[in-house]
């Protein structure tokens, strides 16, 4: 296996060949951030990526519904790279000339910026082609509805987009991430993410006779409670399964017991056994916890995605390239994020990586994900054509030249 950490005859460089292409693609980047689309509701996306595909020679095939999967190059798939392409139903708050023209829908994730990378790589890797084959194929995958649960890559999956490849690669763009730098971790990089709903019912009554009816407010208030501690004591404590309630709602009168209560919340876990293994225990745990007051309960526990597991080798090729393109020192180590990708699921079939992509300005604003005001700086649109398009020419010497 090639060491990475010390390459002796790196691959050509993406960067120039990227060069002219960039003021466009920071333009299609624009345009996507102004006409941000809902998952699976991705239509014009899918059109303007398959016309400019079609205009670099290329034959890009439509997903059902949206999303769209294109190969670059000649000869066996030597990798395949992801990107997602919808949006967060979120309304706007950047202020930028080219906001979000589509009122309560914004790429308030970066998405707009996955797709734009996704693009520029292939059309990168097209014009390194038409002047030198590549000696392999690069399969791109624009994927839908990553922000739904359990995600648009299990449709993906299931059309077949993964037939013949044997690694795959992706980038989530990081706020708290200077432009110019990518993160990276091997293992776990994020975590499983399930949502939980539970009702209760009984026959409500009033707060001074909680002993003649069943007390659902405080039935809820265990569960709440006792239910994260329970599965702390039944799973590995080194696993860290967190259950954090986002809602609970019950009653309409201080002196009324209700007769139904709802709480809904998460269930993250860094560790894809333990996932496993908490899911199976959750029932188990909510009815124990309630049954000494009564209640009825009702679960609905929603399977979302399992965690993103980093291989050491794709990492090491991620590394590579971002050394190589962007310098020695653009490789930070990322923190471990409770957030959930659907990514996993392609690693759930494959060996592959996802890497951070730095948009912070420096010494600018540190922003989160999932806001109506995050601003990405653009240069990091190149940072991650080049680093990604790196990789992959790295995977394509790999498959002749798989020794140093």
């Amino acid at each position: 296996m090639r060491n990475y950490s010390s390459e002796s005859n790196p691959p050509q460089l993406a960067g120039p060949w990227l060069e002219p292409l960039l003021p466009e693609l920071i333009e299609f980047r624009r345009d996507l951030h102004a006409h941000p689309e809902l998952s699976f509701k991705e239509f014009r996306t899918t059109d303007r990526i398959v016309a400019r595909l079609d205009a670099a020679g290329l034959k890009p095939r439509r997903l059902e519904g949206t999303g769209v999967v294109v190969d670059v190059g000649e000869g066996p798939i030597a990798t395949a790279l992801r990107g997602d392409i919808d949006a967060l139903p979120i309304i706007e708050e950047t202020g930028l000339p080219f906001a979000s023209t589509n009122h309560g829908v914004t790429h308030a994730c970066g998405h707009d910026v996955h797709t734009t990378t996704m693009l520029g790589v292939a059309l990168t890797l097209q014009a390194m082609h038409q002047a030198e084959p590549l000696g392999g194929t690069v399969r791109i995958i624009f994927q839908p509805a990553e922000e739904t649960m359990p995600g648009g890559a299990l449709s993906c999956i299931a059309q077949g987009v993964l037939d013949g490849v044997p690694r795959i690669m992706a980038l989530h763009c990081d706020p708290k991430i200077d432009v110019g730098n990518i993160g990276t971790r091997i293992g776990a990089i994020t975590s499983a993410s399930d949502t939980i709903k539970i009702e209760l019912s009984g026959r409500g009554g009033h707060t001074s006779r909680p002993h003649l009816t069943e007390d659902l407010v405080f039935a809820l208030a265990q569960i709440a409670v006792n239910v994260p501690a329970v599965l702390s004591r039944r799973i590995d404590v080194r696993s860290a399964v967190s259950v954090v309630w986002g809602q609970i709602s019950a009653g309409s009168a201080p002196n009324a017991i209700p007769a139904s209560g709802y709480m809904a919340g998460t269930m993250r876990c860094l560790d894809r056994d333990a996932w496993h293994g908490a899911g199976e225990l959750l029932d188990q745990v909510v009815q124990q916890v309630a049954a000494p007051y009564g209640v009825d309960v009702h679960l609905e526990h929603t399977r979302g995605v399992p965690p993103v597991v980093n291989s050491e080798h794709e990492t090491a090729l991620i590394e590579a390239a971002a050394r190589a393109e962007l310098g020695e020192n653009a490789v930070v180590l990322t923190p471990q994020s409770m957030g959930g990708e659907d990514f996993a699921w392609f690693l759930a079939e494959l060996p592959g990586a996802m890497m951070r992509l730095g948009t912070r300005v420096p010494g600018g604003e540190e922003y989160d994900l999932h806001r109506g005001d995050y601003i990405v700086d653009e240069r990091a649109l190149g940072n991650g054509i080049k680093v990604l398009a790196g990789a992959a020419l790295r995977t394509i010497r790999d498959l002749t030249d798989p020794d140093d």
